[in-house]
């Protein structure tokens, strides 16, 4: 039992090599002097966070960072809410034509989202909504990630016991006050799984923002990411590998934190 759970973790280790390297590269590449970024070590002699101070006055970065902080949090939340209500009332609510709504709904994780593009270009356009957050929140809040997120929580809503509702229909509870009060609390592992994946779909979010945002101050940091070059064209390598580190930490960070919940999510919705 025991040699099979070493092997179980060397072969994990061994699997995380791809993952693991490349992102421990570009963390000690960030503290190289630009000259240094293409040598064999990944070291350097002389650590520098030039170019962590570079990435926030060659461009406005606090302000596209705070872009992407808020716009994450706002459709993050929207999508909680949509897909909370949702699920359950697929999950719970009988009415006519209940799986074939449903099977319509999943059909949004089937279109690419550069085939609604242009349509959608031209809704927001007419709107006075072009160079503005609000097609980046709307598009995402209601999009595929919200369809993934609706499954999800159905799935974890026809997992709880019917005798939970039951009980609480005896207690004078409608059907709000069970939503509410009786399922949103033990679908805590679900609204995690689906934070953590809502959240990370926002905040990688690159085509949206290149098509609808032409101003530099209401970037987001996948679009701000391609924008470190000097006069000549050039890659800033250091600078742009230092804005990716502060880029991807947080997520890491947040992944890290909340994994057990996400895992458990997933297992109660019966994805794998």
């Amino acid at each position: 039992m025991r040699s099979r759970r070493v092997l179980l973790v060397l072969a994990l280790a061994v699997l995380a090599i791809p993952f693991v390297v490349p992102t421990v590269w570009m963390v000690a590449a960030s503290l190289k002097p630009l000259p240094e970024i293409f040598a064999l070590s990944p070291w350097t002699d002389q650590p520098t966070l030039a170019a962590y101070k570079e990435a926030f006055t060659f461009q406005p970065f606090a302000r596209q960072y705070l872009n992407s902080v808020y716009i994450a949090v706002l459709v993050t939340l929207i999508t909680l809410v949509v897909s909370a209500l949702g699920g359950y009332a697929f999950a719970r609510i009988r009415f006519p034509g209940a799986n074939a709504l449903f099977l319509v709904v999943l059909t949004g994780l089937l279109v690419p989202s550069e085939v609604t593009i242009v349509p959608l270009f031209q809704l927001f356009k007419r709107a006075g909504m072009i160079n503005t957050h609000w097609p980046l929140i709307l598009v995402t809040a209601l999009a595929a990630p919200c369809v993934l997120a609706t499954f999800i929580m159905r799935q974890f809503f026809i997992a709880l016991p019917v005798e939970l509702e039951e009980a609480a229909r005896l207690d004078g509870l409608g059907r709000p006050g069970i939503w509410l009060r009786i399922c949103l609390p033990l679908a805590k592992p679900a609204l995690s799984a689906v934070a953590i994946l809502t959240f990370l779909a926002s905040w990688n979010l690159y085509l949206e923002p290149t098509v609808y945002l032409t101003s530099p101050e209401l970037f987001t940091l996948p679009q701000a990411l391609t924008r470190f070059t000097d006069a000549y064209g050039g890659q800033m390598w250091n600078t742009q590998l230092a804005a990716a580190t502060m880029t991807v930490l947080p997520m890491l960070i947040v992944f890290v934190l909340a994994q057990r919940q996400f895992v458990e999510g997933l297992a109660h919705s019966g994805l794998k």
